[in-house]
């Protein structure tokens, strides 16, 4: 439950507001205005001009408070990762939903997340020490398992890449069970990424090339299993998505 709500106007007076306990940022108000017993103030990121999306060389920078749809929209938005747009929420949400709170909310069924683990997304936070702004850019691999309280400021999406993704769920309303994200640069560097299980999305494969990637999905999965599908189910279809994503490319 909002207890007090902020907008502040500059990126400075957020992050004051933000050192204060059981303070949290506000993009697009889906995760927040859900009922909840736990007293929070609100601090509005909707003034500080954190919703861009510019292109820059080989690289898409995408403002925190961007909605999903917004994204979905843009002209320089991979086709593939449209899909996993699509299928993180449904068009209402996604009008209202922000790239950075879609993230920080994300879990290990997210198709957003997997999208952005494959493709090796930087992400800039931002931080108010001693007076002055400082902006630390991490690998996304290295944000999602801890979830730092900073600030996202900016999500930084390589373009210069091949990018595939596949997936699997009961119906088309529903998250994937099982779903693949594979990325490859030019270098022949692959990476894969699988989602539908657990509390992130698990990087299964970075290497110089693309073989061993279906030994790779099968390996990640051994031992995913909960309410909606078995490890051994699990193995074999990541596997089988793996090989039509490496088909893909």
């Amino acid at each position: 439950m909002i207890t007090t709500y902020h907008r502040p106007q500059t990126l400075e007076e957020a992050l004051t507001l933000l050192t204060q306990p059981n303070t949290v940022p506000l993009g697009g108000g889906t995760l927040l205005s859900q009922p909840t017993t736990d007293s929070v103030q609100a601090v509005d990121l909707q003034a500080l001009g954190l919703d861009s999306l510019t292109k820059k060389g080989n690289d898409l920078e995408i403002g925190a408070t961007c909605t999903l749809q917004s994204l979905l929209e843009n002209e320089n938005c991979p086709e593939t990762l449209k899909t996993a747009i699509k299928l993180e929420a449904p068009i209402n949400i996604r009008n209202s939903a922000t790239v950075a709170g879609t993230l920080v909310a994300s879990d290990g069924r997210s198709p957003f997340a997997t999208a952005l683990l494959a493709m090796d997304t930087k992400i800039e936070k931002a931080i108010f020490d001693h007076s002055k702004i400082e902006y630390q850019i991490s690998n996304i691999g290295e944000y999602l398992p801890l979830r730092p309280t900073n600030l996202i400021t900016k999500i930084i999406l390589p373009l210069n890449t091949k990018f595939a993704f596949e997936f699997v769920s009961r119906t088309p309303a529903d998250k994937p069970i099982i779903c693949a994200a594979v990325t490859q640069w030019g270098s022949g560097r692959t990476r894969l990424a699988l989602g539908g299980y657990g509390k992130s999305p698990i990087l299964a494969m970075d290497g110089t090339e693309d073989e061993g990637l279906e030994a790779a999905a099968r390996n990640a999965y051994h031992e995913a299993m909960d309410e909606w599908a078995s490890a051994e189910y699990r193995m074999e279809i990541a596997a089988v998505l793996a090989r039509r994503c490496k088909d893909t490319l």
